[in-house]
């Protein structure tokens, strides 16, 4: 179970990540600049704890585009190939 767990997410994160390469690439171009539609959302500025010894930085962003949903689709239908 903990295999099919993990074939899951690793196909759901590079669903993510090459929608969202395309979504940028196909983006470009008038025909198809609907697949870079999206939002972004997360920490707009970084939260830094500064302890004089040491400083830690903080920061999170996601950002989807409509490329970026269709490769995670299609990865959960690879998925469900397999």
């Amino acid at each position: 179970m903990r295999r099919d767990s993990l074939t899951l997410i690793l196909l759901l994160l590079a669903g993510l990540v090459i929608g969202g390469f395309i979504g940028e690439w196909l983006g470009t171009y008038p025909t198809f600049s609907f697949l870079n539609y999206g939002k972004s959302f997360g920490l707009v500025q970084p939260v830094v704890l500064d302890l004089n010894v040491l400083s830690l930085t903080f920061g999170f962003s996601v950002k989807f585009n409509l490329a970026s949903i269709i490769g995670i689709v299609i990865a959960f239908v690879i998925y469900r190939k397999l």
